[in-house]
């Protein structure tokens, strides 16, 4: 009987890609996923530290999980990932937590294969690297999707921004060869993927053999077959017109940008450490629309930095109010030790609470407005997914439709024409 595993992803999409490698390995060393982590023989937890909520959702699950380990002393715990990564983390969590069999950080994921033997052999330890090494290929994969598909470019940032723990865990940026992105590319369109995401913490930044961002997309969306390409993230001061160009030239290239500003004023963008200013910021999505009058944009956006004062919040929602983005990502800013933001003067939580509702609501205001532009218009839509019997797919520009149709399947490319638009939610018809 095969053993089983169960693995739990915190974070952002390199982590749930990273996950899909961890998948992989266990699956290529003969194990099953269980269906439940009650049942599972190892559980991996890949965690996340963007934020302080994130590491208080790893430790109440370590919590549930003791009670799992004294019910079934077989049981392999394993924990990775960025929050491992820290610096002394590893050691805390040793003493917090001793039944953790394996912990172990971002830059050896490769090893995994070799720990698990380990584990199963009766070890208990820790391996945290302190430096990141060269980029490991070729590493099984299972892949959770069966539409979409995400594909790393490049590893690591080298921005630091005052607020950011991801530098320090995640390492300088390395990107990836082209050819070997290629090579991944044109074997998810002929596994039948019809929206390829490219990952990086910055793929502005992407630079290997010669090859840029913008020189990558173009080879990229020259491979055959019908999809369309995404990335994700980008950083404003690094955005070129080059690149939105090309978007602008390839039809297998998505109109979506995702560009975060952070915060709308120019004194907060300083002391983020952000390189850029909200004017410059602007000057960006002006060439964006210039170029793709129909881009879908969205952002993200802290509320709470500290010393943000009224004035400055004011500043952000007078940035939200001329982009209006079709989707927003706002978030309370949370302290992360040993990043030059904590020992900031900090604002109260009442504040930061009272703020960002207003934001919500601004931003709701400005999608609902959005939304109803949408109604008559015919869209492109890759269908993902079916719930009560209607179907759901999103845009190039990556607006989500729910729509009826009698003819299509997941994974299609269906025109439907939006009828209606309830709360910012877009509804529609095959056409």
């Amino acid at each position: 009987m095969a053993f089983t595993y169960y693995i739990k992803t915190y974070g952002c999409q390199m982590n749930a890609h990273e996950s899909e490698k961890l998948s992989g390995i266990l699956t290529s060393k003969g194990f099953e996923e269980a269906s439940d982590k009650q049942q599972a023989d190892i559980i991996v937890l890949n965690t996340c530290c963007i934020r302080e909520s994130a590491e208080t959702h790893v430790l109440g699950n370590l919590g549930i999980i003791k009670k799992y380990k004294e019910h079934n002393p077989n049981l392999k715990v394993a924990i990775c990932g960025c929050m491992t990564q820290q610096r002394g983390v590893a050691d805390r969590l040793k003493k917090r937590c001793p039944f953790i069999d394996l912990i172990f950080g971002t830059h050896n994921l490769h090893k995994f294969s070799e720990y698990v033997d380990r584990v199963f052999g009766g070890e208990k330890f820790t391996d945290i690297w302190e430096a990141e090494g060269s980029i490991e290929e070729g590493l099984p994969m299972k892949r959770t999707g069966t539409t979409s598909a995400l594909v790393n470019i490049m590893y690591g940032c080298d921005n630091f921004c005052s607020y950011c723990i991801v530098p320090y865990v995640r390492g300088r940026e390395r990107s990836r060869k082209p050819g070997n992105i290629i090579h991944d590319v044109e074997n998810l369109v002929g596994q039948g993927y019809k929206e390829i995401t490219l990952l990086g913490q910055n793929v502005n930044s992407y630079f290997c053999d010669g090859i840029d961002f913008a020189t990558l997309l173009d080879k990229l969306s020259d491979i055959k077959g019908d999809y369309w390409i995404k990335f994700l993230t980008s950083h404003p001061k690094d955005l070129s017109e080059k690149v939105i160009e090309v978007i602008a030239n390839k039809e297998r290239l998505a109109h979506f940008i995702h560009l975060p500003i952070q915060s709308g004023s120019n004194r907060i963008l300083e002391l983020m450490n952000r390189k850029y200013t909200a004017e410059q910021y602007l000057q960006k999505i002006d060439m964006i629309k210039r170029y793709l009058p129909d881009a879908g944009l969205s952002c993200d956006i802290m509320v709470g930095f500290p010393t943000e004062t009224e004035d400055d919040f004011l500043l952000t929602l007078d940035i939200v109010e001329k982009v209006r983005y079709t989707n927003l990502f706002s978030f309370i800013y949370s302290r992360r030790s040993g990043t030059p933001a904590d020992k900031m003067e900090q604002v109260d939580e009442k504040t930061k609470k009272e703020r960002i509702d207003r934001l919500i609501k601004k931003q709701f205001t400005i999608a609902q407005e959005l939304a109803n532009s949408n109604i008559g218009k015919i869209y492109k839509v890759l269908c993902d997914d079916i719930c009560e019997n209607k179907f759901i797919g999103k845009t190039q520009t990556d607006k989500k439709i729910t729509f009826e149709s009698d003819k299509a399947r997941l994974g299609s490319f269906v025109n439907v024409k939006v009828t209606q638009a309830t709360n910012s939610k877009l509804y529609g018809t095959e056409v």
